[in-house]
């Protein structure tokens, strides 16, 4: 039987940084009943995007950081959207350069990630916010 599932969380971040969210999603999964078929995940702000990314050395993540803030740099003169301080442009376009949504197969009612994949939460504000993040699993029983 074909099944389309959707399902929402909200994730508080504490600031800049990477938060695996990889378990959250993998139990939304579960709840679908879905055995084969595909999971969407996407997050609803212009300041976060979501990774697939290395999740068993944490320094990969930590230099991934790195270079996005070397590659757009926070409080530059450039920028003139800074309603909200002096990381508000370098968000948005750090989120433009990643992504917002990921899909990922789902095989024997678990997702079919590599050996070493996770999927991250990429809160890319200074500031802890709350995210909301949308999950939409389709496929068979």
């Amino acid at each position: 039987m074909f099944i389309a599932y959707n399902a929402e969380f909200v994730f508080r971040t504490t600031g800049k940084g990477t938060y695996e969210v990889t378990d959250r999603v993998a139990e939304i999964v579960r709840a679908s009943q879905v055995q084969t078929g595909l999971v969407n995940v996407f997050v609803q702000h212009t300041s976060a995007s979501l990774l697939l990314f290395e999740n068993a050395d944490p320094t990969a993540r930590r230099d991934l950081e790195k270079f996005l803030e070397r590659l757009v740099p926070e409080g530059a003169a450039y920028f003139s959207h800074t309603q909200e301080g002096r990381d508000d442009m370098p968000s948005h376009i750090r989120m433009v350069l990643t992504r917002t949504s990921e899909s990922i197969p789902v095989a024997t009612g678990e997702l079919r990630l590599g050996t070493w994949q996770g999927l991250f939460l990429y809160e890319h504000r200074a500031r802890g916010s709350e995210r909301s993040v949308v999950v939409s699993v389709i496929g068979m029983t």
